[in-house]
């Protein structure tokens, strides 16, 4: 419900500014800045080995993050575009249910490595909603052990790079005829990590955890 009030709101407030705008063509790009907001999961979805027995309700969830990306698109034809994105977010991991507020990883970096597919439709007005679906390489580095994880003798974290795949909607607003536009964009990743925790050379806690963010964004575009 938050992300579908996200959208609404700001698209009620772009539309005053929407004007005729040529269309774009093959061959044209277009460039993106957005302010981004990655909404991660994070939960267990499995425990493969536990070596200091985790209680009974034990979860997980990874922090929110705001942050500056780039999109950059390529118009194969004037309603078919593929795009790829430049961002990092960084994220800690905390307990939920049993583990209620404990520090278990810090300081997660994750580069999203995505390329998708978009239609776009032309509404009239400089009103171009799209809808898209890709693929994606999630590359996560820097995690740390966190504070409670390392009280109970964790001297090491890793969570796996893992491929995963997106769907994509939203809608470029035209600004003026000369390629700028307003920008809201609303993607859903499909994909997880294997969190390991090792004691020295041995493995005390490895488990399975869904990522699966929503990344929303608003910037503006301009195409050439």
């Amino acid at each position: 419900m938050f992300k579908t009030r996200y959208l609404l709101a700001c698209a009620a407030v772009a539309l005053p500014f929407a004007t005729p705008a040529a269309a774009q063509e093959a061959g044209d790009i277009q460039i993106k800045g957005f302010v981004t907001g990655v909404l991660p999961d994070g939960a267990i979805t499995e425990v493969e080995t536990d070596l200091i027995g985790l209680p009974a309700d034990s979860q997980t969830e990874a922090s929110d993050s705001v942050v500056p990306t780039v999109a950059i698109e390529y118009f194969v034809s004037p309603n078919f575009s593929l795009e790829t994105i430049c961002c990092v977010t960084p994220h800690d991991v905390t307990g939920a249910g049993a583990l209620e507020g404990a520090e278990l990883i810090d300081d997660a970096i994750i580069l999203p490595a995505s390329l998708t597919a978009k239609y776009h439709f032309n509404l009239g007005g400089g009103i171009k909603p799209y809808l898209g679906a890709g693929a994606t390489y999630f590359m996560i580095f820097s995690e740390d052990v966190g504070a409670d994880a390392a009280a109970l003798g964790a001297t090491d974290v890793d969570l796996s790079d893992e491929f995963g795949f997106l769907l994509q909607g939203g809608v470029d607003i035209a600004l003026n005829d000369r390629g700028l536009g307003l920008s809201l964009d609303a993607k859903r990743y499909f994909v997880g990590t294997t969190a390991t925790f090792s004691a020295g050379q041995t493995v005390a806690l490895q488990s399975e955890h869904d990522l699966d963010p929503w990344v929303l964004s608003a910037g503006l575009a301009y195409r050439f």
